[in-house]
């Protein structure tokens, strides 16, 4: 125990020479500051003592409760923007030479010559790093904690979650990071392609969405069709059998006047039409025929897009959920808020799929992709991660118990 504690003080060390730790947590205070600058009331959001306004009514605290906007915050910028994209480069700038530089010129040896074990090197090692990610997220958390219940007057324990959530998304990349460092022995090598990994993660998150958006858009567009049809043969029957029925009524005077006969007008009412069969309906109106024509082709996409998600949820079970992981704090802190919101600039993909759905249809495909998305189990994020992370630091921890140095 005591080698393994003088592993760790001595690789922290290394760490805290190059400076980055203080400069990351000068800026995390900083962050910390402006989100304690920032305000919302009923009058709209503020800026120290400067009034921002509530654009448009959206922002405020009569559609926002303080707490969930600074909880809101905390979450989507706080963890998602700074602590899961900004501060994650940084560590990983700071910890990729761990690793190289371990291993490198003469170093190693003098450290293996002692009674420890590799594989409990190596972790140790590799747990500095996580050390290192700790300590920053555990004192943003600390002041985003104090924030949240002076300024929006809760106090939550639940945004120490963060701590375990950003390290447990950290150590996915860190991993893979330390395994590169180990085979390439290369600083940069092991950065550039970690970051080249963290990126093919990304696309492979945004095919999720944009495939999951583009199936539950072909979905919630045919049941608005169906119902359109329904709409729409219902008026065209009723106009089909008016129009029969004035035929009839008039056919019924011609033949009546023919025989020099008077048709009484209870007659003429008693006079029936058969109903307008389907066929009839969809010759008649050419909405209906497109409207049919719509839904069968939206019923042809369907095996198409259930199979290009199973193609995309297969592979992203193999691989780590970095945005999944992060997007747990949201479960844990921050309320399901039904808040009216403007339009927003989206994905040049996402507006071909939705371009012909109404406002209402497009507020329910966004409804259902938060559903789906909040409904995939913690444990199929987490334990599919972890498992990948296992399989990389074990393939690690092999090669560097069987390599000559």
């Amino acid at each position: 125990m005591t080698q393994t504690l003088a592993l760790l003080l001595d690789a922290y060390r290394e760490l805290n020479s190059k400076k980055l730790f203080w400069f990351t947590l000068a800026i995390s205070c900083i962050i910390a500051l402006a989100f304690a600058a920032i305000g919302i009331d009923q009058k709209g959001l503020s800026l120290l003592w400067w009034n921002i306004g509530d654009f448009g009514g959206f922002v405020n605290s009569d559609v926002i409760p303080k707490d969930q906007f600074y909880k809101t915050i905390f979450s989507n910028f706080g963890v998602s923007f700074w602590l899961g994209w900004l501060a994650t480069i940084l560590a990983l700038v700071s910890t990729s030479g761990m690793i190289p530089d371990f291993i490198a010129g003469g170093a190693v040896e003098l450290t293996l010559s002692k009674p420890v074990s590799r594989v409990r090197l190596f972790l140790t090692k590799w747990s500095v790093g996580l050390l290192f990610v700790g300590l920053q997220v555990a004192a943003f958390s600390l002041a985003c904690f104090l924030v949240i219940g002076i300024r929006g007057g809760s106090w939550t324990p639940r945004v120490f979650l963060a701590i375990p959530i950003v390290l447990l998304f950290f150590s996915y990349l860190y991993s893979v990071q330390a395994l590169l460092g180990l085979l390439t022995r290369s600083t940069i090598a092991s950065l550039l392609l970690t970051l080249l990994f963290w990126l093919f993660l990304f696309l492979l998150n945004m095919a999720d969405v944009i495939v999951l958006n583009g199936r539950e858009t072909n979905v919630v567009k045919r049941e608005s069709l169906v119902a359109k049809v329904e709409r729409l043969e219902t008026s065209t029957s009723k106009r089909l059998k008016e129009t029969a029925l004035k035929a009839a009524q008039a056919k019924a005077r011609e033949t009546a006047q023919a025989g020099g006969k008077t048709i009484e007008q209870a007659e003429l009412d008693a006079i029936t039409v058969p109903e307008p069969t389907k066929e009839e309906i969809a010759a008649a109106s050419t909405s209906v025929r497109e409207a049919k024509e719509a839904i069968v082709d939206g019923d042809a996409a369907k095996p198409k897009w259930d199979l290009a998600c199973r193609a995309v949820v297969t592979s992203k079970t193999i691989f780590p959920k970095t945005s999944e992981t992060t997007a747990l704090l949201d479960r844990y802190l921050v309320k399901t808020l039904d808040i009216p919101t403007p339009e927003e600039k989206e994905d040049e993909n996402v507006q071909a799929i939705r371009r012909q759905l109404s406002a209402a249809d497009q507020r329910k495909v966004q409804k259902r992709m938060e559903e789906l998305l909040r409904g995939r189990t913690e444990s199929w994020i987490i334990g599919t991660s972890v498992l990948f992370e296992c399989l990389v630091l074990g393939g690690a921890c092999w090669i560097f118990s069987r390599r000559d140095f």
